[in-house]
């Protein structure tokens, strides 16, 4: 899942950084950046950081200055600042043991109580959530949509392995039986 994520927040960012028209080589340097309280990898860094390799040869890069860190907050080797590891400490624990720590402490203690930024962060909140929906939604409708063209699976297969009602998926054979004819 964090991958596939990573490569949708990318393809997002670099949609937005382009207006109609524009010249690929507009495109600025961009990082995307992972704060996990795992270890995704299982390997112990504090920092693992992606850029786009050739197979056949290991030391050619791509050059498209696009880059994908992903900082795991339970690392254990590898070299990070002083005030990363603080910044770590503080994710993992709240322990607010540097100046570092101490301004991202005092700005989130600030943003919690501006109403206005709390509104807007539970709108942004409730609007991934319908996205998440949607895209799931999406997703059931596509599985439904390849069990019926099969024509091997009964609705009552397709309602059990898609969750969808058997008006979604009365609707759905009535709307590939009307494609097919057109």
């Amino acid at each position: 899942m964090l991958p596939k994520r990573t490569r949708y927040y990318q393809a997002l960012m670099d949609i937005d950084l382009l207006q109609k028209g524009q010249e690929y080589d507009l495109l600025p340097p961009t990082y995307i950046i992972f704060i996990c309280v795992f270890d995704f990898f299982a390997k112990g860094n504090y920092v693992y950081t992606f850029k786009k390799r050739c197979l056949e040869d290991m030391e050619l890069e791509l050059p498209d200055e696009a880059t994908t860190m992903i900082l795991n907050t339970k690392g254990s080797h590898g070299n990070i600042s002083k005030d990363i590891k603080s910044f770590y400490d503080y994710v993992n624990n709240h322990i607010v043991n540097s100046d570092f720590t101490k301004q991202i402490d005092d700005e989130i203690s600030y943003l919690k109580l501006d109403t206005k930024v709390r509104r807007e962060f539970m709108l942004l909140e409730a609007r991934l959530l319908d996205e998440r929906r949607e895209g799931r939604a999406d997703e059931k409708v596509s599985i439904a949509k390849l069990m019926l063209a099969k024509g091997c699976y009964s609705l009552q297969e397709i309602i059990e392995l898609t969750g969808l009602s058997i008006d979604d998926i009365e609707k759905l054979k009535n709307d590939m039986h009307v494609e097919k004819q057109a």
